[in-house]
């Protein structure tokens, strides 16, 4: 293994590179249902990418940051937030606000996610996608409308706990943080989730399977790590 220290423009840029060669390479899409009259050529997949890390991380940052230069670059892109895909607060509190293993199981909407965002834009899907499904603010359904995700797009979904649990991802980024730095960068008034987050490292491991890990202790000074194996 190795760690490549790197800029955060830098990491953009590289990122950027690696989802339109991603999209790129891509197989054709197969259409649900009868297959459409377009001289045997179908339209190219949906790239769906999570941009995965603790709140500390800021991976909504990175996700955004991901926007204008894959657009700049002729892809159309949505950025999806999993925060916005959280359950009713009646479920999420259910054993208090401040349970880390709630927070850890059951938070985040993973079948409204899913539903709603992953498999319509994945292969035979509509393209027709949920940016946002419940704000936990006022603690009801944000009322967003569908978006169409035409063929070829990036879908960026950035968010805490995405990996491990089945949602079907084409490429995964993971920013790692040590304990210690986690501990750190976390707001006070968030600690209680730690524990959450230890059990994440631990049970799921993101870190050994991510298509791409980012140490980010320090947010001016991210690091990528690498296999010391050749590529295939």
């Amino acid at each position: 293994m190795r760690v490549r220290p790197i800029s955060p423009d830098r990491l953009v840029d590289e990122l950027t590179e690696r989802l339109l060669a991603a999209a790129s390479g891509l197989p054709p899409e197969v259409p649900a249902g009868p297959a459409p009259d377009d001289g045997g050529t179908a339209s190219a997949g949906r790239l769906r990418v999570a941009v995965d890390g603790p709140p500390a991380a800021f991976p909504e940052r990175l996700a955004a940051a991901l926007v204008d230069p894959l657009r700049a670059l002729g892809r159309p892109v949505l950025h999806v937030r999993a925060e916005d895909f959280l359950r009713p607060a009646s479920i999420r509190f259910e054993h208090g606000r401040t349970n880390p293993d709630a927070y850890y199981e059951g938070w985040t909407d993973e079948a409204g996610l899913r539903r709603e965002v992953l498999d319509p834009a994945g292969p035979g899907g509509s393209g027709r996608v949920l940016p946002s499904l419940w704000d936990a603010t006022s603690d009801r359904a944000s009322r967003a409308g569908y978006v169409d995700l035409p063929p070829g797009a990036v879908l960026l979904v950035s968010g805490v706990l995405l990996l491990g649990g089945g949602l079907p991802f084409d490429l995964t980024v993971h920013l790692q943080l040590s304990p210690a730095a986690l501990a750190r960068r976390t707001d006070p008034e968030q600690r209680w989730a730690l524990p959450a987050f230890a059990r994440y490292a631990d049970e799921v491991a993101p870190a050994t399977f991510a298509d791409v890990v980012v140490r980010a202790d320090d947010p001016h000074h991210p690091a990528v790590v690498e296999s010391d194996e050749p590529a295939d």
